[in-house]
């Protein structure tokens, strides 16, 4: 009886080494699926920089999987996600990211966007800066709605400093007017 007692220990032994093995491949998998999905919706963690034949620096972004131009920058030195937005007025922060900012909220008012009217607050950036593009006292607005989770609205106050262009899934922002 001790013998069939032992054996079923080992029984049970394997199959929570079995389970383990399970959980821990599990595990890596979701690691290795969810790098890859971030870098399909941004291929630009760190934008290209290139400098032409003047000497003028581009930012050259790819396109994601979804056909949005997405990448990484910084508002007032704190890294961020931007999703270029030619729709929006203004760069728009979500209420949690104007926190962590402190940024201050100026005029109060209602925008209307592509989901409807929603309230914002006026504030202004000190800085945003795009791979070697950078540029000071930037008008935004603060969208309580927006998910903390959400990507920067980059849209034209700061967009219509720069010129860019787009072909072949690709975009080039050249240097600041």
């Amino acid at each position: 009886m001790s013998q069939d007692n032992g054996q079923g220990e080992v029984q049970r032994t394997g199959r929570i080494m079995m389970i383990l093995a399970w959980v821990a491949g599990l595990a890596l998998l979701t690691m290795v699926f969810q790098d890859q999905l971030a870098s399909r919706f941004n291929p630009n963690a760190s934008p290209e920089v290139l400098t032409d034949d003047q000497g003028v620096q581009q930012v050259v972004l790819e396109r994601n999987a979804q056909g949005h131009y997405v990448a990484g920058g910084f508002i007032n030195g704190v890294p961020v996600t931007f999703l270029l937005d030619t729709g929006a007025t203004h760069v728009a922060v979500s209420e949690g990211l104007a926190n962590r900012l402190r940024l201050e909220r100026l005029a109060g008012g209602i925008s209307q966007t592509a989901n409807g009217a929603v309230a914002v607050w006026r504030t202004s950036l000190d800085e945003v800066r795009l791979g070697s593009l950078g540029l000071s006292d930037v008008p935004a607005s603060i969208l309580p709605s927006m998910s903390s989770g959400d990507p920067v609205l980059l849209g034209m106050s700061f967009l219509k400093q720069v010129d860019f262009s787009q072909s072949d899934g690709k975009l080039v922002l050249t240097g600041l007017r």
